[in-house]
C-alpha cells in the first residue's frame, strides 16, 4: 500500500487540472496562435506561467486504484500488475484467466 500521503497529492493534483483545464486549454491556443502578434503571445505565457504547476496535467501520476502503487500500472485495468494478478488468480477479473503451458 502507498503512503496515503501520496495518493492524496496526487487527488488534488487531479482536481487542481479539472480546474484549471479550460483556461490552460484556451491560454496555450493563444500562445500558440502564428496568426497573433508576437505581444499577444507573450502575454499568453506570462498569464499560463502564472497558473499553479499542479494544475498541469502532465503532473498527474497514474496509480493502482487497489493499492495506490505508482509502477505497474496497467491503463486498461487502472490498478498495477500485482493487484492484478491477485485479484485474477482469485478469479475476480472477468475473462482473465492465468497462463499454464
Amino acid at each position: 500500500m502507498a503512503k496515503k500521503s501520496a495518493i492524496e497529492n496526487n487527488q488534488r493534483k487531479q482536481q487542481l487540472v479539472k480546474k484549471f483545464a479550460a483556461r490552460r486549454r484556451r491560454l496555450l491556443d493563444v500562445a500558440n496562435n502564428d496568426k497573433l502578434t508576437m505581444e499577444e503571445r507573450f502575454e499568453a505565457r506570462i498569464k499560463l506561467a502564472a497558473l499553479p504547476r499542479n494544475g498541469a496535467a502532465v503532473r498527474i501520476r497514474n496509480r493502482c486504484e487497489v493499492t495506490g502503487r505508482p509502477r505497474g500500472y496497467y491503463r486498461k485495468m487502472k490498478m498495477s500488475r500485482i493487484a492484478l494478478r491477485e485479484l485474477g488468480n482469485k478469479g475476480l477479473i472477468p475473462g482473465l484467466v492465468k497462463s499454464s503451458w
